[in-house]
């Protein structure tokens, strides 16, 4: 092959990656742009909720997601991965539409456990059908960038949907809701009319005859086949990382508001934490080639528990300095997770695969949330989070055997066909 063909070649797979990409990113804008996201904590205080009864939704929410995740990433492979998405941000819509309209507890119970069905629905399917999309183009190595700029585009629409919702709450909590559900909505249209469908069937006709023998029955016995000792190491120490990101994003909003912000300081600070962690995936693609995802996770859990640590001091402008300047470190870890995972999964049960790791973090992130609540109810918004930093402790040094090891995490089940040429 010569030079000019090579490149011709690269050229194509490149412009066949942007092809599949470009309606993700505008999907990506619209289902981020949730205006209640940096305050409803603030709206659920305005109910009458304490930390407790917010975590215990939070909580439900996510374990509920987790139990979901199984059948649901079954169904997607079954009916299609843009069917299940499609049904779990409709779902998601609903329960917004009832947030807003209520003020009963029991009814927030419930809410909260079917929008964590939906939430199910469309976790591992989005990224399922996105990664074999690219499988069928020929342009999963350019997966990790495409997911960066996708992680990077919902994320800054959630600091900016964000600072409208702090802004928006002033006039009405209505429409701040109503905001949110008209966005879901319109992320279904685009979804339905730009992208097409793909299930697990359709995913193996892309593979070759040769790894044709290698076909799984049923997602168990290809979870059983992928599952070295260092993979379920990764998705463990994955899952708590998650599970101290995503609660300590959530109740800065109520560490704030104690250390005497308001409501407006709020909602910028969450707002500019979600732009630091929509940018700063944009090195995830630097930081694979030149540090590796091994040494990238360590850091990233270091990192949140110095940020915990520090919020436990007491200090509004210590709190708001260390969310800003760490927060956005762990997203990166979280795209390069990503890749590894899809990389280590076959295409036939990819969502539902993804969708049995998806429960794992959920599980953890739910019981993260009821952690971290009894522990800022027992000793204070600070003091709590001072004392969850022991979570990416113990993370770290679950990760470390791996990294010292060198052990092997993803197999050799299945490459994408540019991964062979290569």
């Amino acid at each position: 092959m010569t030079t000019t063909e090579a490149l011709d070649g690269s050229a194509a797979v490149d412009e066949a990656a942007r092809s599949v990409a470009r309606p993700f990113y505008v999907y990506a804008v619209l289902a981020n742009s949730l205006f209640q996201r940096g305050v409803f904590v603030l709206f659920l205080q305005q109910r009458g909720f304490s930390a407790g009864q917010v975590a215990l939704l939070q909580t439900l929410i996510y374990l509920v997601s987790g139990l979901a995740e199984l059948p649901t990433g079954i169904i997607a492979d079954r009916i299609g991965r843009r069917a299940s998405i499609v049904i779990g941000q409709v779902l998601v819509a609903g329960c917004l539409l009832g947030q807003v309209s209520s003020s009963n507890y029991w009814v927030f119970l419930t809410l909260f456990m079917a929008q964590g069905v939906g939430m199910a629905c469309v976790s591992g399917s989005d990224t399922a059908l996105l990664y074999d999309l690219l499988v069928r183009r020929g342009a999963t190595a350019g997966y990790v960038k495409i997911k960066s700029r996708f992680t990077m585009l919902g994320t800054v629409t959630s600091g900016v949907a964000i600072v409208l919702g702090g802004q928006l709450q002033r006039f009405s909590w209505g429409i701040v809701y109503l905001g949110s559900v008209s966005c879901l909505v319109l992320a279904v249209v685009v979804l339905m009319s730009r992208v097409p469908e793909i299930r697990g069937a359709d995913a193996v006709d892309e593979q070759d005859g040769t790894e044709k023998e290698h076909v799984d029955a049923t997602a168990w016995r290809a979870m059983l086949r992928v599952a070295t000792p260092a993979l379920v190491t990764l998705v463990v120490v994955s899952g708590l990382m998650h599970a101290t990101l995503t609660p300590y994003i959530i109740f800065t909003q109520k560490t704030l508001s104690d250390q005497g912000a308001g409501t407006a300081l709020v909602s910028v600070v969450i707002s500019a934490g979600f732009f630091v962690g929509g940018l700063v995936p944009l090195l995830s693609d630097r930081a694979n080639q030149r540090i590796g995802y091994r040494i990238v996770i360590p850091v990233s859990l270091v990192t949140l528990a110095v940020a915990l640590g520090l919020s436990g001091i007491g200090l509004v402008w210590v709190t708001i300095a260390a969310f800003l300047v760490l927060v956005g470190i762990p997203e990166i870890t979280a795209v390069l997770v990503d890749n590894v995972l899809n990389e280590a999964v076959p295409s036939r049960h990819r969502a539902s695969l993804l969708s049995m790791i998806a429960f794992v973090e959920s599980v953890l992130i739910g019981t993260g949330y009821l952690v971290l609540g009894t522990l800022m109810d027992g000793w204070g918004s600070s003091v709590g989070m001072a004392i969850y930093a022991a979570v990416p402790l113990l993370a770290c040094l679950l990760w470390l055997p791996v990294l010292f090891r060198g052990a092997r995490v993803t197999t050799e089940i299945e490459k994408p066909a540019d991964q062979k040429a290569s």
